[in-house]
């Protein structure tokens, strides 16, 4: 029998019994975690730029300002200048407040509506930046990457000027700067159109094989495989790690620790 430090089962206050279903336990997760290096690391050893969706990866924006209350606040905006039949019912009940803003350009590109809505998503995002929780491991991943020469870019579907906003609040501007690439007027070109990630690369200077995309959602995934880049999903929940296989996603993290350690491996 051996004791160890706190755990799930206990003898006393401090102590941990560890029986032998603890042990095959550990035994699994030790293979599973020795089954992922060589995965993480034919991903790593090419990649000489890491694109970064903002919105999960790096930080969980909404995490103190509701990212559906958004969504409910530009709907109601909307139905005060007199557009409530511009939305269909399903789209007036969307969480997702991109998707709000995507519904009405499709109805009407480039217009002063758009661009009014945009801009009101963009002042709910900044106020959501004050709040935002950084995704665990992320800071010392990001300080970590730029620190042994990989090139770093931000490639998300939110507003160039809330990620500027986040990075400067962490001291990591100076890791991406000035290769941020967000939402634009365009909207047609949010992802899972390529766009902003084609841009980042033209930027560079990169070859979509010398790149790698960490994201979260079947966008990202998607992005990736049309601008040709290779792709790692990052799911902090089995929810979204099933939405990126489905996506097509091969290889998925639940934590940021595992990559940073196969960085830290071949510096």
């Amino acid at each position: 029998m051996v004791r160890r430090p706190l755990g799930n089962h206990h003898v006393g206050p401090d102590t941990l019994l560890v029986t032998s279903d603890t042990t095959r336990t550990e035994q699994v997760a030790s293979e599973t975690e020795n089954d992922r290096k060589p995965a993480l690391d034919a991903l790593l050893a090419p990649a000489r730029v890491v694109l970064w969706d903002f919105d999960g990866p790096v930080c969980r924006l909404f995490a103190g300002h509701s990212a559906e209350r958004v969504a409910v606040g530009l709907v109601e905006w909307l139905e005060g200048q007199g557009l409530r039949g511009l939305l269909t019912e399903s789209e007036r009940e969307s969480p997702d407040p991109h998707a709000v803003l995507r519904a009405v350009d499709l109805r009407h590109p480039g217009s002063d509506l758009v661009a009014e809505l945009e801009e009101r998503l963009t002042q709910e995002e900044l106020r959501a930046a004050a709040s935002a929780m950084p995704t665990a491991w992320a800071d010392p991943l990001i300080r970590t990457l730029a620190a042994v020469g990989r090139r770093l870019a931000v490639t998300t579907n939110n507003s160039p000027r809330v990620v500027t906003t986040y990075l400067t609040s962490r001291g990591l501007t100076s890791c991406f700067a000035p290769h941020v690439y967000g939402r634009t007027r365009d909207l047609h070109l949010l992802k899972p159109d390529p766009d902003c990630l084609n841009r980042a690369l033209r930027a560079v200077g990169a070859a979509p094989s010398a790149a790698l995309m960490i994201g979260d959602t079947p966008s990202d995934c998607l992005a990736a495989r049309r601008a040709g880049v290779p792709f790692l999903g990052y799911a902090r929940n089995k929810k979204k790690e099933e939405l990126l296989r489905d996506a097509g996603a091969t290889h998925v993290v639940d934590s940021l620790e595992p990559v940073l350690a196969a960085v830290r491996r071949h510096a």
